[in-house]
């Protein structure tokens, strides 16, 4: 028997559902300013005036809004204009934008430039900018996308539907152990044969963790975490990685059931994973290159003497960026008490092979 809930084909009937939810909380900014009202209640204008940055205007507003509403009456409300100006560009224009988007699929704002240019300097028209030509685009409701048609076994058309993720937070950086943890994939080819790395760090304390696997699955990736959070004195909070099928899937469920935040970089931007992608080029430079006969070879020998390198990684290795000391002097500047788990990182990592 299937069971299904009352709102089930109700279009956006979940996103009401989450906007009921906010109006029954009380904002922040709208508790600060009834605390205001009760210092000025209690010590009158003058000095409500000098100890807050706020008019005598305001806090009348204030006042009256609160005898309306209520504290909900606080609430800030949205400060755009009520009339926005309109983008007027010649429909012909438009239609050149998009006639080039359905020639060439997909063709970026900065490549699309060039042929407009040429497009309204023939017609006469005003040339937009690159940033105009994307806001052109992002204005029409299919984006002026186009994708392929893909037929399901039984010969139905297969709708097209990007899968939103969560992105790493614009300007943000990690402060203490354990914020964020950031993973990677390497992949070494010998000839047919194909093996690959899972690596982890800490952007915070450059503390690393790593594992050979045969195969790039969600399932391994998600041993690899396990393995490196039981080696690791700081719970992890946060998990950046990029869009790989390994970090889907089972690795995905763990993250959901461990209720840690999933962050994926932009496609094509490893810059957003700069530290990860730094340390794969030191385990190669370092290690992979001169054990690559092992990797093919023999992976759980490969990855016993690989767990003794990440040891000395970890604990010996000076790095220029922590003022040349190891990672564990920036944990234990943290945590005294964060090499408990240290002899035991090697039987710990060659579990995962086994």
């Amino acid at each position: 028997m299937q069971n299904q809930y009352i709102s089930y084909g109700i279009r956006g009937i979940y996103r009401v559902a989450d906007y009921a939810l906010r109006w029954d909380m009380t904002n922040e900014a709208a508790m600060y300013r009834h605390k205001i009202l009760c210092f000025w209640d209690d010590h009158g204008l003058s000095a409500t005036l000098d100890a807050f940055a706020v008019s005598r205007s305001t806090l009348y507003n204030w006042e009256r809004s609160f005898k309306a509403s209520g504290i909900t009456g606080l609430t800030p409300r949205s400060t755009a204009p009520g009339h926005k100006r309109q983008r007027i560009w010649p429909k012909e224009l438009i239609n050149e934008i998009r006639r080039w988007r359905e020639d060439h699929p997909n063709l970026g704002k900065e490549k699309l430039k060039p042929f407009i240019n040429l497009f309204c300097q023939k017609h006469d028209y005003p040339i937009p900018s690159i940033s105009t030509i994307g806001r052109l685009i992002a204005d029409a409701p299919d984006k002026m996308r186009t994708s392929p048609l893909k037929l399901s076994p039984k010969g139905r058309v297969k709708t097209y539907r990007r899968r939103t993720v969560t992105r790493k937070p614009k300007g943000f950086k990690a402060q203490t152990p354990g914020e964020c943890i950031a993973m990677d994939t390497i992949e070494r080819r010998l000839g047919s044969l194909k093996r690959y790395l899972i690596t982890l760090t800490d952007p915070c304390s450059h503390y690393a963790f790593a594992a050979a696997v045969p195969r790039p699955t969600s399932l391994w990736a998600k041993r690899v975490f396990e393995s490196a959070q039981r080696t690791y004195p700081f719970p992890f909070r946060n998990a950046l990685t990029d869009n790989g099928s390994e970090f889907k899937s089972h690795f995905d469920k763990m993250l959901k059931d461990l209720q840690i935040p999933h962050w994926h970089t932009y496609p094509k931007t490893p810059k957003m994973n700069a530290h990860c992608e730094r340390f794969n080029r030191t385990i190669q430079e370092d290690f992979v290159d001169y054990h690559e006969d092992l990797l093919f070879t023999d992976l759980p020998a490969f990855n016993e003497k690989l767990a003794d390198w990440l040891v000395w990684y970890n604990y010996q290795r000076p790095h220029h960026s922590l003022n040349q000391t190891p990672p564990v002097t920036m944990l234990i500047k943290h945590q005294p008490k964060c090499n408990m788990w240290w002899t035991h990182t090697y039987p710990r990592h060659y579990a995962i092979i086994q």
